[in-house]
């Protein structure tokens, strides 16, 4: 089975193939490129390398967010796109998961963060309890002290990772009550390697989606949605 996961929720735009339990390419920027000028060339010059047909992949998997409502559209785009155009079916993958996957089995509990602009953060809470993945707080939407003040409430050490670290080091510094580490620098980010990680096991679990019905996960409005509804709110 080989599997292409697509990882675009964030400023990083990640491609890689996983065949069978084997990740045979893995391509990451972390550049100030838009996504519309990175991924499809990427896709391109990975399918190039290893000789592999997209037609001879198996599934497409995406990074489905929350993250960049950007980001998350033109990665979706491109998924749907490619598995309209070969008839495959694509694995929409949770990023705040999949980013979890980054950090196999590490001690403690996990804690991605990424940035969602006004001190809020798109995150949960996750912990492994051998080699499963448990969620102990949902994937949301909130203020970096909220998910900071739940840490504290669960009492365990935890580890940091995602492009919120640098953005709120300052808050947890002052916030939390537990110990807490953050994640080095080649595993703090989105991988596409682990978004295929992850899709292996959703596969196994029949959690596929037809390409016409994927959706992306962005969990709130947009900046450009949710100003458009402060003015409207203002001129009632």
């Amino acid at each position: 089975m080989k599997i292409l996961g697509i990882e675009s929720s964030g400023l990083t735009a990640s491609i890689a193939v996983l065949s069978d339990d084997v990740i045979i390419a893995e391509y990451t920027t972390n550049f100030k490129k838009t996504h519309s000028e990175t991924l499809l060339p990427m896709i391109a010059e990975v399918m190039d390398r290893i000789g592999i047909d997209i037609n001879e992949i198996d599934y497409i998997a995406i990074s489905e967010g929350p993250g960049s409502f950007t980001g998350l559209r033109i990665g979706a785009a491109t998924a749907k796109g490619l598995g309209l155009a070969t008839g495959k079916e694509l694995v929409s993958v949770p990023t705040v998961k999949a980013l979890c996957y980054n950090l196999y089995n590490v001690k403690g509990v996990i804690c991605p963060i990424m940035d969602a602009k006004r001190e809020q953060v798109y995150t949960g809470i996750f912990e492994y309890e051998g080699d499963e993945l448990k969620t102990l707080f949902d994937t949301d939407a909130i203020p970096v002290t909220e998910i900071i003040g739940k840490l504290n409430e669960i009492g365990k050490e935890v580890t940091f990772l995602g492009d919120g670290v640098p953005v709120y080091k300052d808050i947890i510094k002052d916030s939390i009550k537990v110990p807490y580490h953050y994640a080095p620098a080649n595993l703090a980010r989105q991988s596409a390697a682990s978004v295929c990680v992850l899709a292996a096991d959703m596969i196994k679990e029949g959690k596929t989606v037809d390409a016409a019905m994927m959706r992306p996960e962005y969990l709130r409005l947009s900046q450009a949605e949710r100003e458009r509804n402060e003015r409207m709110g203002q001129n009632i």
